[in-house]
């Protein structure tokens, strides 16, 4: 795993022994990143499920202002800290372990994001969870984008409170990946 392009370009990322985590691929983390590239400049970016810390870490190589990457695994918050320091990008991190929830509930009413990650792990009924979160919370900004890597194309898990808050802007199949881009169904909800 590297980083692709920006300041931090051709840097080595490691991961996780095992499979603990699952590194988004280099052909599908190429993809997002054409898909969002003209949105990353001086955004703030949120990589919910951290693993190795390598879509946030993207994000501020590409000229991303700032980026908060989370996890619930110590192994893997120690892994986004050395991943950070080697790309050099470590002082516009903000890297915390602790699970996605109390992480939203605190956010909520207090931070916003331009660029949402959420890659959690597959069949484990966190996106629908997450997605319901931040649309109640407020806490993508208005004109942001969420980036959704899972194992199915229904992100919403059946959720229809959360599917409506959002629209969904594109959706793309790498394999057994599917990537969906998401924002605001209506903005002017959005205060």
């Amino acid at each position: 795993m590297r980083i692709i392009t920006g300041s931090a370009r051709g840097a080595r990322l490691i991961t996780l022994e095992g499979d603990a985590t699952r590194p988004t691929g280099e052909r599908v983390k190429e993809a997002v990143f054409s898909m969002i590239q003209f949105e990353i400049e001086g955004r703030r970016a949120l990589d919910l499920f951290g693993g190795s810390g390598q879509l946030g870490l993207e994000a501020l190589s590409r000229g991303a202002e700032s980026a908060v990457i989370i996890d619930c695994a110590p192994e893997a918050v120690e892994i986004i800290k050395t991943n950070a320091k080697t790309t050099r990008l470590f002082d516009r991190c903000r890297i915390s372990q602790m699970e996605y929830e109390p992480f939203l509930r605190r956010a909520s009413g207090r931070e916003r994001f331009d660029i949402i990650f959420l890659d959690p792990p597959y069949k484990s009924g966190f996106m629908p969870r997450a997605l319901s979160m931040i649309a109640n919370g407020k806490i993508l900004n208005r004109g942001g984008v969420i980036v959704c890597e899972s194992g199915e194309p229904d992100v919403f898990g059946g959720d229809s409170a959360a599917a409506a808050s959002y629209k969904i802007r594109k959706q793309s199949n790498y394999g057994r990946v599917w990537i969906t881009l998401l924002e605001w169904a209506d903005e002017e909800d959005v205060s």
